[in-house]
């Protein structure tokens, strides 16, 4: 069961991907920042080649000029500013210069838990959607759970929010599709599972279906055998404080992560 789902989630990416592309946004400049290391070059100077890191009060150091303020602007801004300063110090009569960022360390987000490729993305001058992110870390693992969470930094305070991935491929929720921002951290959890044996045809571990009930959990366990009783089902669940309770579950009320099913042999 599970395999199929996670292709669905994957083809959903593919699918918001292809819809976002349609309705592709302009990409924002990307504004330099600390950290930011930059690649100058001088048409016709290849002496001035120069690689410089963004410092911390957002300046670079360029031969001849010496600091040259970049922060928070972008890199034809700091092209001209650059370019000005070589042809107010009589450097260069007429300067054509071009920076490029080689490594970017102001946008950056997170892409955590079961993706193939976890690990921090730089999102450079785009604008970057949750498939495009999900697409970036090489999509869901075959361990990973139908939802994922984005937490953010809003105010000075972390906020987590939730989206359903199976609802969205369900009902094409594409407003779940929403734009990532700078430190955003994605977070994909692990499936949950549930446990069933004794006088089931198949017993073992089985993914956690949404709202699944007692009879859906026997049902994926192949049912109960011949030598088995409904009236002897047992679920054993740990309590929020550790403690593992045994409930006597109707067949319809709700599973939880975890559960473990088990079906005694009949007495007669």
């Amino acid at each position: 069961m599970r395999t199929p789902l996670i292709q669905l989630l994957n083809l959903l990416v593919l699918a918001w991907l292809a819809i976002g592309a349609a309705h592709a946004q302009q990409p924002r400049a990307y504004l330099l920042g600390p950290g930011d290391v930059v690649r100058i070059t001088v048409f016709q100077n290849p002496d001035m080649l120069t690689d410089t890191r963004v410092s911390d009060q957002g300046q670079i150091t360029f031969p001849l000029v010496g600091n040259v303020s970049v922060g928070g602007g972008t890199t034809a801004q700091a092209e001209q500013k650059i370019a000005a300063a070589l042809k107010a110090g009589g450097f260069v009569l007429k300067p054509q210069v071009n920076v490029v960022v080689q490594q970017f360390r102001t946008r950056q987000m997170s892409v955590l838990g079961f993706v193939n490729r976890p690990g921090r993305y730089p999102m450079e001058d785009q604008v970057l959607r949750l498939a495009d992110v999900l697409a970036l870390a090489g999509g869901t693992s075959l361990a990973a759970a139908d939802h994922l969470y984005v937490v953010r930094t809003v105010n000075g305070k972390e906020e987590r929010i939730t989206v359903d991935l199976e609802a969205s491929i369900a009902h094409n929720d594409l407003d779940k599709n929403f734009e990532i921002f700078p430190n955003d951290t994605v977070y994909v959890p692990k499936q949950q599972f549930i446990y069933i044996y004794g006088q089931v045809n198949r017993p073992g571990q089985f993914r956690l279906e949404r709202n699944m009930t007692l009879m859906q959990g026997l049902a994926v366990g192949g049912g109960i055998t011949l030598r088995g009783t409904e009236k002897g089902v047992t679920v054993r669940r740990r309590d929020v404080g550790g403690k593992i309770e045994t409930l006597n579950a109707g067949l319809q009320d709700k599973l939880q992560a975890d559960d473990v099913i088990y079906v005694r042999e009949s007495l007669f």
